[in-house]
């Protein structure tokens, strides 16, 4: 039976002189492969839905087995300003591949959709794309199965005081405790409380925050360390983007 669901192109690979194979993300089917046939021709009626980080209706005979066929597909938003800026694009082909590779097949998740989505528009509009990142990869950490403890203390439990973050323990550590790591990172409560809120605000509600450059600096390492020493993944649009921030004026 053909179905008609939204979605998020996450990936698009060409495949022969004409074709498309998409990694879309839908909000009921989680995430699927449709070949967009003959989308690569400009007179394509699949060209402008096939586009990395469209927004769209996609109309396709599931099959749970096997690739899909994309039939028919709308485009409800193109993200025209991150296509347009070489920075705004690859944070969200970090964002998109970081899905990707955390996600697997078949498997309906609405709120990384709303999350995904709405980080796409925020970088549309221009709010700032270091915390967006953070956000997502904190909220991943959950689907990827490495979630870190930010609620207390990984070693004693308690859940007042000052905290590190270890990424050995994986998680906070209190003062006492903190001598179980001493390559922790040192935060100060203001940013101990901000890991925390943006793993568990609503993503509608980021735009609120506003995050000071040191901090923006040491979330980044931190994450990054932990992402490196338990994720496994190895993502192309990281490297562009961590060379980018070096080649940037």
């Amino acid at each position: 039976m053909l179905e008609k669901h939204e979605g998020l192109v996450i990936r698009a690979v060409s495949y022969g002189e004409a074709n498309i194979i998409l990694t879309v993300f839908t909000k009921e089917r989680g995430k699927i492969a449709l070949m967009a046939r003959g989308a690569k021709k400009t007179t394509s009626r699949f060209a402008a839905v096939s586009q990395l980080f469209s927004y769209g209706l996609f109309h396709f005979h599931y099959r749970p087995s096997s690739m899909s066929t994309l039939s028919q597909g709308e485009v409800l938003e193109s993200f025209s300003q991150v296509r347009a800026d070489i920075e705004k694009t690859a944070y969200a082909a970090y964002v998109c591949e970081l899905l990707d590779g955390v996600t697997t097949d078949h498997e309906a998740s609405p709120s990384l959709f709303t999350l995904v989505l709405t980080v796409l528009r925020f970088l549309e509009n221009g709010e700032d794309a270091e915390v967006l990142l953070r956000m997502v990869e904190l909220k991943l950490t959950k689907t990827a199965g490495i979630k870190p403890e930010l609620d207390r203390c990984v070693n004693c439990g308690i859940t007042a005081g000052d905290f590190s973050f270890s990424v050995k323990e994986a998680g906070f550590l209190c003062e006492t405790c903190s001598k179980f790591d001493t390559h922790r990172f040192l935060l100060t409560s203001r940013q101990v409380q901000l890991m925390r809120t943006l793993y568990y605000i609503e993503p509608e509600r980021l735009g609120q925050i506003r995050v000071k450059p040191e901090t923006k600096t040491v979330l980044h390492h931190l994450l990054e360390s932990y992402y490196d020493t338990y994720s496994g993944l190895m993502l192309k649009s990281k490297r562009f983007l961590d060379q980018w921030q070096q080649w940037k004026p």
